[in-house]
């Protein structure tokens, strides 16, 4: 089972999610998409957001951030009951995963693309607005992610295939103007005309014209 939520303080509204357990945890670590959130050192549930295409991580308005550090924070059972709880974010493919942690535990490959955020204390306002949202879900979150993946791949060859033929259509008109730029004299040079200028072709009168 997974949760989801819908927070509103962005346009449009954000979508995020959470699993129901650890062991939910790890199918969203395994098949997460976008960007992770827990409580730095304490045991917590890890909150993912979807990204809008074009966002990027490191680049979420602050009002989204508060929600979801509101969020994370209320879903950790040790974190909840404390003030001034560190949470942290990071890309999805940050994460690292081995054999030897336990359910739901991760650690990360780059610690230059980890973000902290301080919350306070709980703020309840925001909690419960979140809480409204909250809707229960049983996807197949591998297939999710593959269809995903598939989306964007056809897009990504759409735009490819677009620009290739941009590119052939401004070779061409290259081609064209060098081809007139190169034969823009051609009719001038005609043998009819280059008979016509010549001194030899004239009759014995041709003199009399200047005079």
């Amino acid at each position: 089972m997974v949760f989801y939520f819908t927070s509103s303080v962005v346009d449009p509204p954000a979508y995020v999610y959470v699993g129901k357990d650890k062991f939910e945890n790890e199918e969203l670590i395994k098949h997460g998409w976008e960007e992770d959130f827990h409580v730095d050192k304490l045991s917590s549930a890890h909150i993912y957001l979807r990204l809008r295409e074009g966002d990027t991580w490191d680049s979420i308005p602050e009002d989204l951030l508060t929600d979801l550090g509101q969020l994370t924070k209320a879903n950790s059972i040790e974190g909840n009951k404390k003030d001034n709880v560190v949470v942290i974010y990071t890309p999805w493919s940050n994460l690292k995963k081995d054999g030897s942690m336990a359910a739901g535990q991760v650690s990360f490959k780059d610690q230059k693309k980890v973000k902290r955020i301080l919350v306070p204390q709980r703020e309840n306002v925001i909690v419960n607005r979140l809480n409204k949202t909250k809707v229960e879900k049983y996807p197949d979150l591998r297939q999710e992610k593959e269809d995903m993946l598939k989306e964007r791949r056809r897009k990504e060859t759409a735009i490819f295939q677009q620009r290739k033929k941009e590119e052939a259509k401004l070779a061409k008109e290259r081609q064209e103007k060098k081809y007139q730029k190169e034969h823009a004299y051609d009719e001038l040079f005609t043998e009819e005309n280059m008979e016509g200028m010549s001194n030899q072709e004239r009759d014995e009168t041709w003199e009399d014209d200047f005079m």
